[in-house]
């Protein structure tokens, strides 16, 4: 799919990756629409984005999902592409995961992206087509220590995308997961996590890791995928 003049949904587009994807392809000539619970800092992100569209939304709330896709076709009439950025970490071992705050990352991580996606479905379906990125992880392909809680609900997200990529590919909706690896955003310092597991993730990650990636390369690898139509799109 070509970029230009495509209505584009992106949440968590108020920081990181999600306003990097959001600058990237708005300076493509894409339409806009950014969503995110801080409506202060999607004000700030749009001045930069000619003609964006901003609408506040809490993903897990499917009042809010319903609002996002009504002010979407409001303003623009159609949506082109989904792209599910929102999302948290938790942190943690297994046997001591809260699971309170398991639910409510599973809700946001897992159920908000799913309701999004069949929100846009049908009207996709009714254009004749369209994309969904649904933003996952490099640690739904391995297991490291105190991540289990966070990459499952990551398995989760790609076990339904790439199973709805096959269910609707005879409606040309293409659905593909991006794996971002270790990226140069406020993403770990925004986890949920004790302090206890943030010295012990602290000094893991301290000697002989890579580079973080910046936001900016994600973005460029999320355009490749949405050009591509590719099932799934790793960082390197």
């Amino acid at each position: 799919m070509k970029i230009k003049d495509k209505v584009i949904i992106i949440t968590g587009a108020s920081m990181g990756i999600g306003k990097a994807i959001a600058e990237l392809l708005g300076g493509e000539g894409a339409h806009i629409v950014l969503a995110a619970r801080k409506e202060a800092e999607l004000k700030k992100v749009a001045e930069k984005i000619s003609g964006a569209h901003i609408v506040r939304t809490d993903m897990t709330s499917v009042k809010d999902i319903d609002n996002l896709i009504a002010e979407t076709l409001k303003k623009f009439g159609r949506i082109d592409v989904l792209v599910n950025n929102a999302g948290q970490g938790i942190y943690g071992a297994v046997e001591n995961t809260n699971i309170e705050n398991y639910r409510r990352i599973f809700e946001l991580n897992v159920v908000g992206p799913l309701i999004a996606m069949q929100k846009v479905i049908p009207i996709m379906r009714k254009q004749g087509g369209g994309t969904i990125i649904n933003i996952s992880s490099m640690v739904s392909k391995a297991y490291y220590p105190y991540l289990g809680a966070y990459a499952s609900t990551k398995y989760a997200l790609n076990a339904l995308s790439l199973t709805a990529r096959a269910e609707l590919e005879k409606d040309n909706i293409i659905i593909n997961i991006m794996l971002p690896g270790m990226t140069d955003t406020d993403f770990g310092k925004n986890a949920l996590k004790s302090d206890a597991v943030a010295k012990a993730m602290e000094s893991r990650t301290r000697v002989g890791m890579p580079t973080p990636d910046s936001p900016e390369y994600i973005a460029g690898r999320v355009k490749h995928a949405i050009e591509t139509g590719e099932a799934e799109t790793l960082a390197h």
